[in-house]
């Protein structure tokens, strides 16, 4: 029973990366073709791709079967989704071509999205050389959380805008941007505080000889 609930719940931390890229595959299709139900069919996607990253970690501690496999892959699987799905809605947002200030802000939130990944990645990997607690703080938790309805609620914006009218369309538009705006200071107050709680570590590898 307990090697049946592992193979469960890997299978569903390791299952984000199809789902997302099915939702891209689908999405670029919708980006041509366009359609309601290509859209709903990429956004179910997406959904499930996100639903995965809340229910692996839920059944592994319901189960007690959380592993270093797990903990391991859950964080490579995020970062899978964030490379695939970010940029993807920068190039159908220019791809569009209604709104290029909108399509630069996504360039934007992509870029600082895998940069602040990669310097996470490398506070944490020196902070590991010091015997540190490299566990993923509550802020970067919220932060992934939040990542996924906000990819969501961007992509459906992308797909059904020109489905209601000018004014839906400017109040849609203006929620994209304030989510796209609280995970841009999300994103960089989480680069601050992993930063000051890894900082010494890195004086500390800076001056060994």
């Amino acid at each position: 029973m307990k090697d049946r609930r592992i193979l469960i719940v890997n299978a569903l931390t390791f299952a984000r990366v199809p789902l997302i890229l099915l939702w891209l595959a689908l999405a670029i299709v919708d980006e041509f073709q366009g359609g309601f139900w290509l859209g709903f069919f990429a956004t179910f996607a997406m959904f499930c791709s996100g639903m995965t990253d809340l229910y692996d970690g839920k059944l592994a501690r319901k189960w007690g079967v959380v592993s270093t496999l797990g903990k391991m892959a859950d964080p490579l699987m995020d970062k899978v989704f964030y490379v695939v799905a970010f940029p993807a809605l920068a190039w159908i947002s220019a791809h569009q071509g209604g709104n290029t200030a909108h399509a630069l802000v996504l360039l934007g939130f992509a870029i600082l999205y895998m940069l602040r990944d990669l310097w996470v990645t490398f506070m944490r990997s020196i902070g590991s050389m010091f015997g540190a607690d490299v566990a993923a703080m509550y802020l970067g938790k919220v932060r992934t959380a939040l990542s996924f309805p906000c990819a969501g609620w961007v992509y459906m914006y992308l797909s059904w805008h020109t489905l209601v009218d000018a004014t839906w369309d400017r109040i849609w538009l203006g929620s994209c941007y304030v989510f796209e705006a609280v995970m841009i200071a999300l994103t960089l107050l989480s680069v601050w505080t992993y930063t000051k709680a890894y900082a010494p570590y890195l004086k500390k590898a800076l001056e060994k000889k």
